[in-house]
């Protein structure tokens, strides 16, 4: 009879010969050198029955003979780890007799109907069986459908020509139950492409041969170098055919099952879950005593305190809740903080119910701890819903200590802004702290919890805050004022609409009232930044003159800043200063220490990254604010690496000199605020009043004061792939962070001089292991990077003159960089193979070029110092 799928003769035995194999690599090398493993059988298939009323509907039997296990690629015999081992010994007896239990298939028009196998099979030799089924799904038409196979329920292709079938199976649309995440940043995460096509050639419409092959590639943003594939291959060949049993003869299938064997059961064809337990897997607490002396607080910007940070949390997410809070309990104060950036960071629910359980908000004196896990929820690469409610409550409870009370709600927008990206803006969770938020914002009359309920904004970025975060900068005091500013400065430009492009240009022209000179030049950075008119750039270059004599300055190096970093306003600027009424040399040749510069770091295939130094100085020579930052750059994302702000006012009366206009009565203040990657710390105070800087510079010991020091998730991705043929497989790439930044500012009234010394000291670690796991074997790829580096901003103002002098450096040391991949089998029993390849280099140090009157003011300044040493004698 005709039929719309593949058809078997009656009371024939088909013989096919079937071989599944992987092989896992980096993506460029050649198969031939891959790791990876053969399973080859002999299969038998014969038809059973078929439906008296629908030639259409038959059912099958498939039988799997006589197992093999080797490797992919031909290996002398030192390197072959199945050497002497024959099947039964490397899959073990219980499962090969599994494996050789045969299945039925129900086939209407060419799919699979039902699945029938043995209940109480292992799930591994189910889904092997579930691969060799899945093959047999066939239409003999061309067409698209939702098919269901051991992928799950996926969007299929058939193309047909004469006796070749290709079918493309699109596994982006599979749904079937994954585990897995990926990183909140795209330049973080890890890129896949995935493809699947099976090519049947038919006889007689019966299969005489399948080859089926799918390839998963994975590729580490960053660093495009660092990437894994997996291939999959399927082969299935009609070797023979011969007399086999005659058909069974009934109206319905279940009683030809029945018949056949009463102990068969229907089940899904999507593959189920498997996952092979660790035999000889050291314990948490083991572990944690291996690495431990790795995470000492004086270690913390060593490659190998990331590495361990890494896999301490690899294996937190395996440990219950109690096995977690008894490493909590039994360590001292030095290691806590390591551990509980470790916990917080595994953001499974067992660690997060491990730590909130263990850390007391009412006491006060655990509040390094407390900083410490709340920087950690804001570092989270995919936090939960849940994270957010905790913290949430914790903030409307009792928290004894304010500045985590600040942390908390800071911490808190930073989520806001995860979850709101992944989607999940309408969560009841996130819809109660944005409200929480905006609601005591409203209410908030003291400086202090406006400015905390604004910093949260600044990290939740919602485009409803907007009209508030305007009011603010408009009408707000000084660093309220500036804060809100620079809250908008975080924005996309497509969010700065007309109303925002109003206000800052009325705060820059001060046309409702006078601005203290960092909310105006912030103003100023934003029109330009957000595809500005060519008006609002004239009114920007006719005021410069009219301005602050430092302000002048500084305005006119931003203008010169875009014009030679070809920023996107760059071509708006040229038109404007084709005018010779605001191109002229009155205007272009202003006096000043004040500077904006942006230059490259790297310029790569991958990423490319920028450094951007500003510094704005008061008239009488005292630093009033200077900004560090550093961008990294993909073809469609950029992240806020690192921000350095300090600030400084009201520090004339030290030198007994005359304020700027408008900024007369400011109180005596330095602090310093640092964004991380794109997350905005608590800002951290140097001193506030003048009776504390008084007692501060008599007691200097001119150390740094530490901003941010701990070890940060960045990379954090997995994907659990079911493969068609049977196993399944994982990709997982970590990266880790350990980062120490300080900061400190120096006064001497002797030297007349002041100094500000950001130190950035960083160790990275990314480890990434790509792997299929086939219950009696693993193969896979593991990749490693390591780096250290540390970066140095300094600036010295000499202002025992006038002009005064300003030098600011740029460092970067000589730093280490190492990158391994290992390809690897192994037998569950230990026998194992590896490959390893790898290179280690220096990559030198550098001095980070900035504006030549910047070199030119340099020499000038160390001249000065050289000098006055050799006048003491």
């Amino acid at each position: 009879g005709h039929t719309t799928g593949p058809s078997l003769n009656n009371d024939k035995l088909y013989k096919f010969a079937y071989s599944a194999e992987v092989y896992v690599d980096q993506v460029k090398a050649s198969l031939q050198k891959s790791a990876g493993y053969r399973i080859s059988s002999g299969v038998d298939v014969n038809l059973l029955w078929r439906n008296p009323d629908n030639d259409d509907d038959q059912l099958i039997k498939i039988t799997i003979k006589d197992v093999q296990v080797e490797n992919v690629n031909e290996r002398p015999a030192a390197k072959n780890i199945f050497k002497g081992k024959s099947t039964e010994k490397i899959i073990g007896k219980e499962y090969l007799e599994a494996l050789q239990r045969p299945i039925v298939l129900e086939l209407v028009r060419g799919k699979v109907k039902t699945f029938y196998s043995y209940q109480n099979e292992p799930g591994f030799t189910q889904n092997i069986k579930r691969g060799l089924a899945s093959l047999f799904q066939l239409q003999l038409h061309s067409g698209s459908s939702r098919e269901v196979d051991i992928s799950g329920k996926c969007n299929t292709t058939y193309h047909v020509r004469q006796d070749q079938v290709t079918k493309i199976k699109d596994l982006d649309s599979c749904e079937i139950e994954k585990k897995g995440f990926t990183s909140h940043n795209q330049i973080l995460d890890v890129s896949t492409k995935v493809t699947s096509a099976t090519v049947y050639v038919l006889e007689d419409s019966f299969i005489k041969s399948i080859k089926a092959e799918e390839n998963f590639v994975f590729v580490l943003n960053y660093r495009r170098k660092t990437a894994a594939k997996i291939v999959s291959k399927q082969r299935l060949e009609l070797k023979s055919v011969q007399a086999g049993l005659g058909l069974i003869a009934a109206k319905q299938v279940a009683s030809v099952i029945k018949t056949l064997d009463p102990n068969y059961v229907a089940m899904p064809l999507e593959a189920e879950p498997v996952k092979s337990e660790c035999k000889k897997c050291p314990s948490l607490s083991e572990h944690w005593q291996n690495i431990r002396e790795h995470m000492h607080p004086d270690k913390l910007s060593k490659a190998e305190a990331a590495k361990s940070f890494l896999s301490f949390i690899q294996n937190i997410r395996k440990a219950t809740k109690d096995e977690i809070l008894k490493i909590i309990r039994s360590e001292n104060k030095e290691f806590l903080p390591q551990v509980v950036d470790a916990v917080t960071s595994a953001q499974t629910p067992e660690s997060l119910e491990a730590i909130l359980e263990f850390l007391d908000f009412k006491d006060a004196s655990t509040s390094i701890l407390q900083e410490r896990f709340l920087y950690a929820c804001g570092f989270a690469s995919h936090p939960s819903e849940t994270l957010l409610k905790s913290l949430t409550e914790k903030f409307k409870g009792d928290v004894a200590n304010e500045e985590i009370r600040e942390t908390l709600v800071i911490v808190m927008g930073a989520l806001i802004r995860k979850l709101c990206d992944r989607g999940g803006c309408k969560l009841p969770a996130v819809a109660e702290a944005k409200r929480l938020i905006l609601n005591r914002l409203e209410k908030a009359k003291k400086g202090d919890n406006v400015q905390m309920y604004l910093l949260a904004l600044k990290n939740a970025l919602l485009p409803e805050a907007i009209p508030v975060l305007l009011k603010y900068a408009e009408s707000g005091e000084g660093p309220i004022s500036s804060l809100a500013a620079t809250a908008l400065q975080r924005y996309d430009p497509s969010f700065l609409t007309k109303e925002v492009k109003e206000t800052m240009n009325r705060i820059y022209h001060q046309t409702r009232k006078v601005h203290e000179k960092t909310v105006r030049t912030t103003a100023a950075a934003i029109i330009l930044n957000s595809n500005p008119s060519y008006m609002e750039v004239k009114n920007i270059l006719l005021s410069i003159g009219e301005l602050p004599m430092e302000m002048n300055k500084y305005m006119l190096s931003m203008i010169q800043d875009i014009l030679h970093f070809e920023m996107p306003s760059s071509k708006t600027v040229r038109q404007v200063l084709k005018d010779m009424r605001t191109h002229n040399y009155d205007r272009f040749s202003k006096m000043g220490s004040s500077s904006a510069y942006t230059g490259y770091i790297t310029r790569g295939p991958d990423v490319s990254s920028t450094y951007s130094l500003d510094i704005l100085y008061s008239g009488s020579g005292i630093l009033r604010r200077s900004n560090m930052n550093i961008h990294v750059f993909d073809r469609s994302t950029e992240l806020h690496a690192i921000q350095v702000v300090i600030e400084a006012q009201g520090l004339e009366s030290i030198i007994a000199a005359t304020p700027d206009e408008g900024e007369e009565n400011l109180d005596s203040f330095a602090g310093m605020s640092a964004i991380l990657f794109d997350f905005q710390l608590r800002p951290v105070t140097f001193f506030q009043g003048y009776g504390d800087l008084m007692s501060k510079m008599l007691s200097a010991t001119g150390d740094p004061m530490n901003v941010v020091k701990g070890l940060v998730l960045l990379t954090d991705y997995l994907q659990e792939i079911q493969l068609q043929s049977g196993p399944t497989a994982s990709a997982e790439f970590l990266g880790g962070l350990a980062i120490d930044i300080s900061g400190g500012m120096e006064f001497s009234l002797w030297y007349r001089e002041s100094k500000t010394n950001v130190k950035n000291r960083v160790a990275v670690f990314v480890a990434g292991n790509t792997e299929v796991d086939s219950f009696f074997i693993k193969t896979g790829v593991e990749t490693t990077l390591e780096a250290e580096t540390a970066l140095d901003f300094i600036s010295t103002v000499q202002f025992s003159q006038y002009p005064f002098l300003v030098c600011m450096q740029m460092d970067r040391v000589e730093s280490p960089f190492r990158a391994h991949m290992t390809k690897y089998e192994s037998l569950p029993s230990g026998r194992r193979y590896t490959a390893r390849r790898g290179k280690a280099a220096m990559l030198a140090g550098n001095e980070y070029p900035l504006h030549q009157e910047n070199s030119n003011m340099c020499k000038k300044v160390f001249s000065a110092k050289s000098d006055s040493a050799s006048s003491w004698f």
